[in-house]
């Protein structure tokens, strides 16, 4: 997705002599075409010869390319020939998996470096003993070692190491709300880039992912894993999906994921919540996955509202806009703060900061051991 491909078509002329064909092949038209798709092309004879040009998908999805004209002289070379070779054949074009690569290196920066070379024991305030060390100005007195302490006459502190092999549920929504666009995409496809960056570090950090996407009714699942194989079977699930201009069923949603996932995880719900019917039917809806999981919620706002509201208006216009984005502000923090007080989390960010927003908060869950 957005990113060219080359596209070859290989001429083989078995006759002993050599050939002249116009060539010309039917790419989909949603597709941008960098070069030339058809041309003369002289074959020697037993040998072979090849058209290239290349295409750059729009988008996530199917695209169908259809059959390639052939034309060539007749055997006294007084007309030309016309044929139709090559059955029309469907691509799926997958996510960009390098822009999802570059997000995860962005938000962890030489964490994410480091652990593609060796495994790395990240420190911070998880579970897992993993040695003893002097107590510095700082650390938590819950962390001091009084039994350390009095053996060496001096104060020591535990150090413990992030867990592995922990649990991340991502529940896509794909319902209306997700069909706004922002530039030249959805918030979907934000949200999508957004899933694969979240698959890669937790692959990293050695801890398993799963994926749920879902609508009025659950539209794919893929159960938590990890390895080169589970990030392409991340992609195959989400290169068709697309928005519906339907409500989504948090209810039928997280009542799935309590029924499949019976081991304590992170769920991390990826929505957009505007007027106050949706954020109740999401907040009645969290006790589904409380006390078993934490959930957090993540909501994509379709721009940078609060800058919108701190800019003076110089028409009616406006003015009515500035209203409109208050409004939005009040019932997002309303219903972030209420998520916070059911004992989830929530995170509120624009479309361009999803990815490394979310990575890092997925994080600080880690190094605070709140799994």
């Amino acid at each position: 997705m957005g990113a060219e491909t080359e596209v070859r078509i290989h001429i083989q002329n078995a006759s002993n002599r050599s050939v002249s064909l116009m060539v010309k092949d039917e790419y989909p038209p949603q597709m941008t075409l960098n070069g030339m798709r058809e041309g003369r092309i002289d074959v020697g004879a037993q040998s072979t010869a090849t058209l290239i040009y290349g295409v750059t998908p729009p988008r996530r999805g199917r695209f169908e390319f259809g059959q390639t004209a052939v034309r060539f002289r007749s055997k006294f070379r007084l007309i030309w020939c016309q044929t139709n070779v090559v059955e029309p054949a469907t691509v799926k074009v997958y996510p960009n998996m390098r822009r999802a690569r570059e997000a995860e290196l962005k938000a962890l920066g030489a964490r994410s470096v480091v652990s593609t070379h060796r495994k790395t024991s990240w420190r911070g305030e998880g579970r897992e003993f993993e040695s003893m060390r002097d107590y510095v100005r700082g650390d938590e007195l819950r962390h001091i070692s009084w039994t350390a302490t009095a053996r060496r006459g001096k104060l020591t502190t535990r150090q413990y190491q992030i867990e592995r092999d922990q649990t991340i549920l991502i529940a896509l929504d794909a319902g209306r709300l997700m069909t706004a666009r922002i530039e030249q995409e959805t918030k979907l496809d934000s949200a999508v880039h957004a899933t694969l960056s979240l698959f890669s570090a937790a692959a990293r950090a050695g801890d398993n992912a799963g994926l749920v996407v879902f609508g009025r009714r659950i539209k794919s699942y893929l159960p938590p894993g990890r390895g080169r194989d589970h990030i392409e079977s991340a992609l195959e699930a989400l290169h068709a999906v697309e928005p519906e201009m339907i409500e989504p069923s948090y209810p039928h949603a997280f009542e799935f994921i309590a029924a499949n996932s019976k081991r304590r995880s992170l769920v991390v719900l990826l929505t957009d919540l505007v007027d106050e019917e949706g954020s109740k039917e999401l907040l009645t809806s969290l006790h589904i996955l409380r006390p078993r999981h934490l959930p957090l919620v993540v909501t994509i706002a379709d721009r940078d509202l609060k800058a919108v509201v701190q800019q003076t208006p110089s028409s009616v216009k406006d003015l009515f806009t500035q209203s409109v984005a208050e409004e939005i502000i009040h019932h997002r923090e309303a219903a972030l703060r209420l998520v916070e007080s059911l004992g989830g989390l929530a995170l509120d960010v624009t479309a361009a900061a999803l990815a490394p927003a979310l990575l890092q908060t997925y994080l600080r869950v880690k190094e605070r051991g709140l799994l």
